[in-house]
């Protein structure tokens, strides 16, 4: 059994992929802002409240690791914020608030664990096929997708630099699946995969894909992006 955090919990694909990591006995470390009662009440399951975009807060993660499990095996950077604006109309407020979720939130919960890692474990960062280059862009996306790209880039990297203590670092760049912040963004939009759905996927690369993959960018999307 595994020792599992995912981010951005509170609804979509981190809801799903907490209850199914959970449901295969695994121990969940939930990290989201809000909470919902179906993962608090899973006794596989430890909530911890935490804003990602407040670096100061990763010291409850620290906390707990040093605690509770000593070692971490997966971790899926899951949380995600998204702003829809014309560049025009875009701040670097704007920039700032989606980039301190999407990078700096990142680069901050894998420093934490770090010591943590053993040779086998697997850091699986969730992007967009909108930070894909070469990709269609959506107008109004550029905080968001080119934080998608950052991380790509920065996971490449963490790949190389610790390739030497057995860490696997890999990127699942998602095409549109129908969550929340999905609707928010684009109301009436209607994709052609579930939260659920993309869960399973995300659930069996997590486990097994670092047995085949390190450093690498997979495209996952049945449309384009």
């Amino acid at each position: 059994m595994k020792n599992v955090i995912i981010t951005g919990t509170s609804r979509g694909i981190g809801y799903e992929l907490a209850l199914q990591f959970a449901k295969a006995g695994h121990s969940v470390l939930a990290i989201s802002r809000k909470m919902p009662q179906a993962l608090i009440e899973n006794k596989n399951i430890t909530c911890l409240s935490v804003d990602l975009s407040d670096e100061t807060e990763m010291q409850k993660v620290e906390n707990f690791l040093t605690h509770s499990w000593k070692n971490v095996d997966i971790i899926v950077h899951n949380a995600g914020c998204l702003v829809n604006k014309t560049f025009s109309e875009l701040t670097q407020s704007d920039f700032e608030k989606v980039y301190k979720v999407n990078v700096f939130g990142v680069a901050n919960l894998t420093r934490v664990c770090l010591p943590y890692f053993q040779k086998g474990s697997h850091v699986v960062t969730i992007s967009s096929m909108g930070g894909i280059q070469g990709s269609l862009k959506f107008a109004g996306l550029a905080a968001y997708s080119s934080s998608k790209g950052a991380v790509i880039t920065l996971s490449e990297l963490l790949a190389e630099e610790y390739k030497e203590r057995g860490i696997s670092f890999n990127v699942l760049a998602l095409g549109a699946v129908q969550t929340e912040m999905l609707q928010e963004a684009f109301p009436g939009y209607e994709a052609p995969i579930s939260a659920k759905e993309m869960a399973d996927y995300i659930f069996n690369f997590a486990l097994t894909g670092n047995k085949y993959y390190n450093g690498k960018v997979l495209q996952v999307s049945s449309t384009n992006p």
